[in-house]
């Protein structure tokens, strides 16, 4: 009974290698739930590439992880928080001052510039205010945002910071930048030849070639069905004759739990509201297909089982059998890892 990640490895370490060539110095990261890998595989394939430093999402997970290289956390540290004991020399982020007077004389620490992303961050105002003695600051960090509808450059921001923390102190001796285009780095890299420009990135690193990873899902039951017969928790009716497929893969593994979307164009707005419109009459597509096809929700997920309609005369699957399944890996907890490439059935 399992919810499996199939991984073609060598296809899936050429693209870090090709993402890596991209980016020189880049920064992996590792957080959450491992992009569906799990932290501590993405520690051991990060030590492979030789990066000399993952970033981790928090505290506790730079406390989880085993890692040859520095350890970067990338929340910031926040004074009398209760965190776990982490690894010596990890490196804590900083986004206030009274954060920075707080760590002990002799602690690594990247300070956090607040950039357009308006999320946390020193102001501007607050670098000549940063501390000579105390804690290491070994870097500064910029944030940015995605997109940009007023059409600002991504580059000019991060230049606009480099002459700011220049104007207060010392010129930085490495930036760490997140969700700034490859060709951007090597300009900012030409116009501030004693600065290193590390990239922080993960989904890209790890997801960036889908067709490399395939996820997978165990048929448990297969039960014949005819028009008008109910079934389920909340008994309703079947709209056609057809089979009820059991799978693996549930609300305890992410299945089914959508997080918010930000839509652009009136297209994508058009098929949320069609999408929206279906669920109100209990129409939801899953993410499983079968036979080339997407199925529809029987019911509601449940809690490590789908229950899924085919209808028509189409030949179900037996039970043991495995259907493909298009989910977010952020979200998705899966059973099992498998370093493979294995032919799935059903699939299109």
């Amino acid at each position: 009974m399992t919810l499996s990640l199939y991984v073609d490895t060598a296809r899936w370490r050429a693209h870090q290698q090709a993402v890596l060539a991209e980016y020189p110095g880049l920064v992996p990261v590792a957080k959450g739930n491992g992009y569906g890998l799990g932290n501590a595989r993405l520690a051991e394939e990060a030590a492979l590439l030789g990066t000399g430093m993952l970033a981790v999402g928090t505290a506790q997970e730079a406390a989880d992880v085993s890692f040859p290289g520095d350890l970067l956390v990338l929340t910031p540290y926040r004074p009398g928080e209760d965190a776990p004991a982490v690894p010596p020399g990890t490196i804590r982020t900083v986004a206030h001052l009274d954060a920075l007077r707080a760590l002990p004389a002799g602690a690594r620490v990247v300070v956090e510039c607040m950039t357009s992303m308006r999320r946390h961050g020193i102001a501007r105002a607050d670098l000549a205010k940063l501390p000579t003695d105390g804690p290491v600051v070994e870097g500064f960090a910029l944030h940015l945002p995605l997109d940009r509808p007023d059409g600002s450059d991504p580059a000019g921001e991060v230049a606009d910071w480099m002459e700011a923390i220049a104007a207060a102190g010392p010129a930085p001796g490495t930036v760490y930048l997140s969700h700034l285009a490859a060709a951007d780095v090597a300009r900012l890299g030409s116009r501030y030849p004693d600065t290193a420009f590390r990239s922080r990135i993960g989904t890209r690193l790890w997801l960036g070639d889908v067709a490399a990873l395939h996820a997978a899902a165990t048929v448990l039951d297969v039960t014949a069905v005819a028009r008008g017969e109910r079934y389920g928790y909340r008994q309703h009716k079947a709209p056609s004759d057809g089979h009820l497929l059991v799978v693996t893969g549930g609300t305890a593994h992410g299945v089914g739990m959508e997080a918010p979307k930000y839509l652009h164009g009136v297209l994508p707005r058009a098929k949320g509201l069609a999408r929206a419109g279906l669920a109100a009459v209990n129409r939801t597509l899953s993410p499983y297909a079968w036979g080339g096809r997407q199925l529809w929700f029987a019911e509601p997920p449940h809690m490590q089982v789908s229950i899924l309609f085919l209808p028509g005369a189409t030949k179900p699957p037996v039970i043991g059998d495995e259907l493909p399944l298009t989910v977010r890996h952020t979200t998705t907890h899966f059973d099992r890892v498998v370093d493979h490439r294995e032919t799935l059935l059903g699939a299109a």
